[in-house]
């Protein structure tokens, strides 16, 4: 095989495994969280007894690009004159394994809960304002006329969709 052959293949295979292993990503991946593991090996080895593995997830908050005001027709200020500004960030998760001894067997099993980091999108309050004139009016000699000034808050929101698994298995 040429060294050119060579040079190409293995920069498909390469640009093929990064693009399965980025497959294989978690969600908790995707939404950026740091890994907290519970290490209890220490004190497994010291009582000579098998203990619940424990793991946790905690979210990175990251703020997002607020909606720039927006002209409406009829209006002499721009809708949302405050803008809401979004933070996504994520719920935290939690994993726990452990250990159910059997009543009939000297095996055992185990029971598993799974709470995986979640997605949480929120956007801050955010302010709507009109002038107290109407635009130009043409029968008026293109001078605005008066009006009742509008002022509104837009409410903060909070959305979310946390999930849990709990299991049971058989094995050590």
């Amino acid at each position: 095989m040429k060294s050119t052959t060579r040079g190409t293949l293995a920069a498909v295979l390469t640009c093929v495994a990064a693009a399965a292993g980025a497959a294989a990503a978690t969600p908790a991946a995707a939404i950026g969280t740091v890994p907290v593991p519970v290490p209890l090996n220490g004190v497994e080895n010291s009582l000579g007894m098998e203990l619940p593995e424990v793991g946790g997830e905690i979210p990175l908050p990251s703020s997002g690009s607020p909606e720039g005001p927006r002209h409406v027709e009829g209006r002499l200020l721009p809708e949302r004159a405050v803008p809401r500004l979004p933070v996504a960030a994520g719920l935290p998760g939690a994993g726990l394994r452990a250990p159910l001894p059997e009543v009939l067997g000297d095996g055992f099993d185990h029971v598993g809960l799974d709470a995986p980091a979640s997605d949480v999108l929120t956007l801050g309050p955010g302010a709507a304002l009109d002038a107290p004139l109407t635009p130009p009016n043409p029968d008026n000699f293109g001078l605005p006329d008066p009006k009742l000034p509008q002022a509104g808050v837009l409410t903060p929101m909070l959305q979310a969709v946390p999930g849990a698994n709990l299991g049971l298995g058989p094995g050590r």
